[in-house]
Formats: structure tokens, C-alpha cells, sequence
């Protein structure tokens, strides 16, 4: 079985850094994809993604990216259920837990924004090389 995502996107909020009780920083956040395609006379539509970030990922988003920011994000999608809303019925969440989070070298008025170099991901607690 297989199951890899990669999502470029917007951010929709800052992320917030938080830790665990065992003191493992996370982070989530969601960030916008446009679709490829586009009705005639209509805007571009968008999907919204909800993304978790642990250890050197978590710490690495929150230090350098912000409402707005562009970022690649891979991983593998993780489904929850069944969840209840407030009334009662059930629903599904999806999220994607990020095994790597990159910048896009996005530019801004002719300038990069920030430096295309990858994270590269832990296992285990053991940063894979």
C-alpha cells in the first residue's frame, strides 16, 4: 500500500508552535491550493488542506513562515472518524502529516523570498541524511 501526498499552497493563518506533554513541539495549520482549471467568468476555485507538523518540521514552519507564505508540504494523509460536530452528526477529518516541508523560492517585487532548501525529516527521533 502507498499513500504519499505533495500540496503547494498558501497558508491560511500563522502557525503556532506548541508541545506535547512530553515536550514534542507540533504545529497545524491549513493552507489554500488553487485548482488547475477555471470556468469561463468564473474565479479560480480553491481546496483547503489541513497540514501537522512534529519535531524539526514544526519548529522550521513556525520560524519562517507566515500568513500568505507559499510552501510545499509531502506526507501522507491520515484520516479520523467518526468524529461528532456540535449536532451530533458524524464526520470524517482529513489531514496530512507532513514528512517534509520546503520553501517554494517564491518571489516578492523581483526578490526570493526565502531560500529553497528542504527540511530534511526525522524518524524516530533520528534525522534521516
Amino acid at each position: 500500500m502507498y499513500n504519499k501526498i505533495t500540496l503547494m499552497g498558501r497558508l491560511v493563518s500563522t502557525p503556532e508552535l506548541k508541545a506535547t506533554k512530553a515536550g514534542v513541539p507540533v504545529t497545524s495549520f491549513s493552507i489554500a491550493v488553487d485548482r488547475r482549471y477555471k470556468a469561463k467568468g468564473e474565479k479560480r476555485k480553491c481546496d483547503f488542506f489541513n497540514i501537522v507538523c512534529w519535531h524539526n518540521n514544526a519548529e522550521f514552519v513556525c520560524r519562517h513562515f507566515t500568513k500568505g507564505s507559499m510552501i510545499l508540504v509531502e506526507g501522507e494523509m491520515q484520516t479520523y472518524r467518526p468524529e461528532t460536530n456540535g449536532e451530533g452528526k458524524n464526520y470524517t477529518w482529513y489531514e496530512v502529516v507532513a514528512d517534509l516541508v520546503s520553501f517554494t523560492g517564491e518571489r516578492r517585487n523581483g526578490e526570493r523570498v526565502n531560500d529553497p532548501a528542504p527540511v530534511i525529516p526525522e524518524q524516530n527521533g533520528i534525522t534521516a541524511l
